[in-house]
């Protein structure tokens, strides 16, 4: 048995780590923050991985925070309970910003922090059946992890408040039709569909891929204005990158690119 919260696995070019702690549906465990963002600086490093899926072991993806912690922090002074607020923070900040593609595969459920961490993904398929909830407000907390941002960004602020307000669930079917899921997969699929979606970007450009990341991560709100501004920047960059040459050189020549060759012979510059 592994004494370790992160699983790590590969197939083909897609890093696959999972959060295991199923007997507690996955809650987050003290050791997470670090071995999770470990793993994501490690797959962003490794020039044989294109893409991550991040999921959770067995039926259900993560019930967010481990309770039993959180009722101890009320005896902390406030400055170390922002402190290890600021532990799962630097987590949704190294899943947002990894250069490579991260997709969440959800089975179950996603709640609170759990939720925080699938929607900070930058791609989300889901089991039809799992169920998503902000939940604090049922134990008398407000949320964390970013989960008022990343809903924002698809929902009113009408929703948003009843969502947050009322803690009730919501389903995956209504997470797709809003937007925030793109695969709907029968129930215990979901890891299956998410490694085919992974494979699909994983031989991408690397570092155009970074930078659309960046681009689509601050669409929603940036002005017209300061969106060209980011996407003449990262054009003129990728004007200029060995991944350009290659791709146009590639389709002029109707041949098929090898971006994953310039991974292995070139050092990433970010």
């Amino acid at each position: 048995m592994s004494d370790k919260t992160v699983l790590i696995s590969q197939q083909g070019a897609v890093r696959i780590l999972t959060n295991s702690n199923p007997g507690a549906r996955n809650a987050i465990t003290p050791t997470l923050y670090a071995e999770l963002s470990a793993a994501l600086a490690d797959a962003q490093a490794d020039p044989e991985v294109g893409a991550i899926v991040f999921t959770g072991a067995g039926d259900f993806f993560c019930s967010g925070g481990d309770l039993n912690l959180l009722a101890k922090r009320r005896e902390l002074p406030a400055s170390e309970r922002r402190e290890k607020l600021e532990s799962l923070h630097n987590l949704i900040r190294a899943i947002r910003d990894c250069g490579k593609p991260v997709i969440a595969a959800v089975e179950g459920g996603a709640a609170g922090a759990g939720l925080s961490m699938a929607l900070a993904c930058d791609m989300l398929v889901s089991a039809r059946d799992a169920f998503y909830t902000v939940a604090y407000v049922r134990v008398g907390l407000t949320p964390d992890g970013g989960a008022t941002a990343f809903l924002s960004e698809f929902v009113s602020r009408q929703l948003l408040t009843e969502m947050c307000l009322t803690g009730d669930r919501m389903t995956a079917e209504r997470l797709h039709a809003l937007g925030a899921v793109n695969r709907l997969t029968d129930k215990g699929a979901a890891l299956a569909e998410a490694i085919a979606l992974a494979a699909k970007v994983a031989n991408g450009p690397q570092r155009a891929s970074a930078r659309i990341k960046a681009l689509c991560r601050q669409a929603h709100c940036a002005t017209l204005e300061e969106q060209l501004e980011a996407e003449a920047v990262y054009m003129v960059e990728s004007q200029a990158d060995a991944e350009a040459a290659e791709g146009i050189g590639a389709f002029l020549g109707k041949r098929t690119a090898d971006f994953t060759a310039l991974r292995r012979q070139e050092p990433d510059p970010s």
